[in-house]
């Protein structure tokens, strides 16, 4: 007992460090790359996209020149009262303090957005209670002490250099080992022992060929029992019954090791891979008695659940018997393809060029949209990042796009108990016109409270956002699948596409997407030659119309 407790009081603790990503100011693109490991220095990058490549090449830096994971650390996690540190519930099991289960690992483990990453050097079992952990090292497995003889504990006598056999003394504990390594005696042979063997006494050659045990060991075919399988730190017995429970068991450790390599996560993949292990194991502990396999079994049965209910929050949909996982603004998809429509309306029909143009037609639109009559007072413009309202205004007039029953000056000072009320000639149906929008009259209010929630979120006002940030925060989000990917299937849109719709050069697009980034607004962004890909956060699901 005082030898293992000396033994665990010399474990040092696991190593740990994090690398992060951390915005420079408000308003602004450039972002700070920082390492708490004390002998690394902050850079600045001039975008977020910039800043997360640095950010892991200096990652894989540390990792390439670092050491491999110690077999005897503690885990890192340990001080922090980590949920995984549980006393094991078999009675054979003896559970140490200074770690959980499995080899010793370096994990990275990161955030959804990709704003931090943290190498962590703890157990197996620790990084497998992290959604996001990857496993870059494993400790090699401690070496089992040498025997003092060298040999089976049965062996009777040794042969001596002298090529006599030696029944006890001193003589019979001291074997010759030839000069490539030492051999088990069970598979000894003259050229490897370095000495000569006795001969045995001659046997006759019927009787050599009749009995099978006297052939020679070297000429006898190798016993290979079946590969085990592994899952969940445990190793699957090659005698297991029934088979089909073996085999199943190894497909499942197999299985979640190939879905551990994937690159994108499958919730609804996990769900299902959890609830087959919590069926196995609950077979497993039924064929051998163990009250751990039992547990083991609950606990996939929660990890099942846990991950459908979380696959179910991405698509937006609801639990059976529950509301909608994600309350959106906007909950049909009818108002969605609505939605859409006043937005491919505008890109085709602005009357004037630029950002803010397009940005202020959007919203009158949506004011007018049912009639071609609305209201309109001075907060719903100068609430809009426009550099000169009144100008903006007054060309719109000039162009005939927009009607007002007074000045502009009027219209910009007035107030909601004053409202001023504007027409748009080309919305207003007639006989022969019914419009371009065929949604209903209740319809219109909650389409043009919709934009403004979008173009006014805290964080884009906040930050003090231009229009062309705007224009593409509302363009992301009637361009997004139910878990807030980009595109159809998540494949992106079209540079091409939001350049035109924001009213923007390609080459500008880049700094717009930085500032959704930076608002919180958009996660994993990567903007090619061709496509913009990534997904919206999940801050601002509630505001997007899914892709249907």
């Amino acid at each position: 007992m005082g030898v293992e407790a000396h033994a665990t009081n010399e474990r040092v603790t696991g190593r740990r460090w994090t690398v992060r990503l951390d915005p420079v100011g408000r308003g602004r693109a450039d972002v700070r790359v920082s390492c708490s490991r004390p002998a690394c220095a902050a850079q600045v990058l001039p975008s977020a996209a910039a800043g997360r490549t640095a950010a892991i090449g200096h990652l894989k830096a540390h990792l390439r020149a670092g050491p491999a994971p110690r077999p005897s650390a503690q885990c890192a996690c340990r001080a922090e009262e980590c949920h995984t540190h549980i006393r094991p519930a078999g009675p054979r099991e003896r559970p140490m303090p200074w770690r959980c289960g499995g080899a010793v690992v370096l994990a990275v483990i990161t955030d959804r957005e990709g704003r931090w990453w943290q190498v962590m050097e703890c157990c197996s079992r620790c990084a497998a209670a992290h959604p996001t952990a990857k496993v870059v090292a494993t400790a090699p497995a401690a070496e089992a002490p040498a025997r003092s003889d060298g040999f089976r504990a049965d062996t009777a006598a040794l042969t001596t250099p002298g090529g006599t056999t030696t029944p006890g003394g001193p003589a019979a504990t001291t074997p010759t080992f030839s000069a490539a390594g030492p051999h088990f005696s069970h598979s000894a042979t003259a050229t490897d022992a370095g000495t000569a063997v006795p001969q045995q006494a001659s046997v006759p050659r019927s009787d050599h060929r009749s009995d099978p045990r006297s052939a020679p060991r070297s000429a006898r075919p190798p016993r290979r029992r079946p590969p085990r399988g592994r899952i969940a730190q445990r190793l699957v017995p090659h005698d297991l019954r029934p088979v089909a429970l073996r085999d199943e068991l190894t497909e499942l450790g197999e299985l979640f090791r190939a879905y551990q390599a994937r690159t994108e996560p499958d919730l609804a993949m996990l769900a299902d891979l959890h609830a087959r292990k919590a069926e196995a194991f609950h077979a497993w502990a039924e064929a051998t008695a163990d009250t751990g396999l039992r547990l083991d079994a609950r606990r996939a049965e929660q990890a099942a659940a846990t991950a459908r209910l979380q696959h179910l929050h991405r698509i937006g949909q609801a639990p059976d018997g529950e509301g909608p996982a994600v309350a959106r603004l906007l909950t049909a998809p009818a108002q969605w393809n609505h939605a859409r429509s006043v937005l491919a309306h505008v890109a085709d029909t602005a009357p004037l060029p630029g950002a803010e143009a397009r940005l202020l037609v959007v919203m009158v639109t949506l004011r007018t949209a049912q009639s071609g009559v609305g209201n309109l007072v001075g907060q719903d413009i100068k609430g809009l990042p426009l550099s000169d309202p009144e100008q903006l205004v007054g060309q719109l007039v000039e162009s005939g796009w927009l009607g007002i029953s007074g000045t502009v000056e009027e219209l910009i000072a007035s107030r909601p108990e004053n409202p001023t009320q504007i027409t748009v000639p080309s919305l207003t149906p007639d006989e022969d016109d019914p419009g371009p929008f065929t949604f209903g009259r209740k319809l219109r209010p909650k389409l043009s409270g919709w934009a403004q929630r979008v173009v006014g979120e805290k964080k884009l006002r906040k930050g003090k956002t231009e229009a062309g940030v705007r224009l593409l925060a509302l363009a992301l989000a009637t361009g997004s699948d139910g878990e807030g990917r980009l595109g159809p299937g998540g494949e992106g849109i079209g540079v091409d596409t939001l350049s035109s719709w924001c009213a923007v050069d390609p080459g500008d697009l880049p700094v717009l997407v930085d500032r959704l980034t930076a608002a919180d607004w958009l996660a994993e962004a990567e903007a090619t030659d061709t496509h913009l890909t990534g997904k919206l956060t999940e801050r601002v699901l509630p505001l997007g119309c899914p892709l249907t």
